[in-house]
């Protein structure tokens, strides 16, 4: 059985689609949902599933491994960053080498780095008058929105779409694509 771990600071709306994604799947687990916000959605959603949680802190997570432990304890196979705002330490990255994915609201390159998530990725797009924008699934290294790009799907940018239109039109994306390339990516790491 694979185990993941989907990490997620928010509502956590995609971390809901890949537990429906793998429900009845017979290799692949949802093991633990992380947060680094005591109040977040995403924990409500793993209390109604019964998936165990972990609550982090800033000052353990970029300072020691405790938490690399407490994820190696749980046999985690692979982690997914589902709307975590919070940038991965070298420890974890290492701990976890290829064995990281995010998912980004933007065609990287564009629109990446320190501070660019949801509406300020949007509105970032707007004000460069892009033509199109959407998601980025890619693995994770020590920099911010850097690593290998997995996929990327991609939405028109319309004359009159504001930042809120846009989030809509790219949540759809990654509700859609995030589960399936999932799947893919840990039936590759089974075939290395």
């Amino acid at each position: 059985m694979q185990q993941i771990a989907v990490f997620a600071s928010g509502t956590g709306s995609n971390a809901a689609r890949i537990i429906d994604h793998f429900r009845h799947y017979p290799t692949i687990s949802i093991a633990l949902i992380v947060s680094n916000k005591p109040g977040a959605g995403v924990l409500d959603i793993a209390a109604r599933e019964g998936i165990p949680t972990l609550l982090i802190e800033k000052e353990p997570f970029f300072h020691t491994d405790t938490y690399v432990k407490a994820l190696h304890e749980k046999h985690i196979d692979l982690i997914v960053l589902a709307g975590f705002l919070w940038k991965i330490p070298e420890t974890l990255v290492r701990a976890f080498p290829g064995k990281i994915i995010n998912i980004h609201p933007a065609l990287l390159p564009k629109f990446g780095g320190k501070g660019m998530y949801g509406r300020f990725v949007h509105e970032a797009v707007i004000a460069a008058a892009e033509k199109e924008t959407g998601i980025t699934i890619h693995y994770v290294d020590e920099q911010y929105d850097h690593g290998r790009p997995i996929f990327q799907a991609r939405v028109p940018v319309e004359p009159g779409d504001t930042p809120d239109t846009i989030a809509k039109k790219v949540q759809e994306l990654e509700h859609e694509h995030l589960p399936r390339i999932i799947e893919e990516v840990i039936h590759l790491q089974n075939h290395r």
